[in-house]
């Protein structure tokens, strides 16, 4: 059983081995909701979901920006689609399903320390040595590595959208049905919404017929998450699928150039995850509860 605090919360260690809170106070878990759970869980995250396709098709898709990248443009896109739409509201939204106990810390996927270095390390050393055989350009690892750069704002905010958000909300809706029903569930909805987004944001996907790939990403990447429950490790893996899967779409001259704005725009949207991390790493926390105190709480 785990419990959910927030920072005005202080889970403390009792005679009994049981964990109290100091503040007396009943568990955020057991707080009313005036929303149902299916506004909650369901409606809210599509809501943000449906505005950050829009989003990413306005200022990505319609002009076919992660094709023919150009540094203004990714810097809007960056900003208002990857790190407002695809990051801050998903965050707003998890908070509130934090304190009424649908989702924790480990859930959403956001570990500890040393806990996400051993999965990042993990996620990259299979990708490093997919780059050494499979490159899609050849030898030429300073254009694989441009192209990553150039989606990785993006794979952060599907992540953050997909998986963190609507993902989770979505298990925890069917969570009554079993851990199978629920885990299949999350995969088959999320990887839908992941080939949606795709094909918003890379037009070129759709009219190249290229949709299987997409859909591929969306599996793998939605059982690695719902397996690892990594935020930064899976935001690895679908940015570097995202390169094999589309390496051909790309403005070759984007390729073989230096781009700082775009460098930068991808530095932002990986500081700004690390400032999220950290935020909900300070202000909340889930801790296991030992089964004597489910137990002696049920006999109440």
């Amino acid at each position: 059983m785990f419990r959910n605090y927030t920072g005005r919360e202080s889970p403390l260690q009792g005679n009994d081995d049981t964990m109290v809170n100091s503040l007396g106070t009943p568990s955020s878990d057991t707080v009313s909701n005036p929303f149902s759970p299916a506004l909650r869980l369901l409606a809210i995250p599509f809501l943000v979901f449906l505005a950050w396709f829009l989003e990413i098709f306005l200022l990505a898709g319609n002009n076919h920006l992660l094709e023919h990248p150009e540094p203004a443009g990714i810097a809007l896109y960056t900003i208002v689609g990857c790190i407002f739409t695809g990051m801050i509201i998903p965050i707003i939204c998890i908070r509130k399903a934090f304190m009424s106990g649908a989702v924790n810390m480990f859930q959403i996927g956001f570990r500890t320390i040393r806990r996400t270095l051993l999965a990042c390390s993990f996620t990259g050393a299979i990708g490093f040595g997919m780059i050494l055989f499979f490159n899609p350009f050849g030898t030429d690892r300073i254009a694989f590595a441009n192209a990553l750069l150039l989606f990785l704002p993006t794979a952060v905010a599907s992540v953050m959208v997909c998986w963190v958000l609507v993902g989770t909300h979505v298990q925890a809706f069917v969570r009554n049905g079993g851990a199978a029903f629920s885990i299949t569930t999350g995969v088959v909805v999320t990887s839908i919404l992941f080939t949606s987004a795709t094909v918003a944001a890379n037009p070129s996907v759709r009219q190249e017929g290229a949709i299987f790939w997409p859909v591929c990403i969306g599996v793998g990447a939605a059982l690695f998450f719902f397996a690892v429950r990594d935020v930064f490790a899976t935001v690895i893996a679908v940015a570097g699928s995202g390169v094999f899967a589309r390496a051909g779409t790309i403005d070759p001259a984007y390729l073989h150039g230096t781009h700082m704005g775009i460098y930068l725009s991808s530095l932002l949207s990986i500081a700004v995850l690390v400032a999220l991390h950290i935020w909900l790493s300070r202000n909340y926390a889930t801790i296991e509860v030992p089964v004597r105190q489910q137990s002696a709480e049920g006999k109440k």
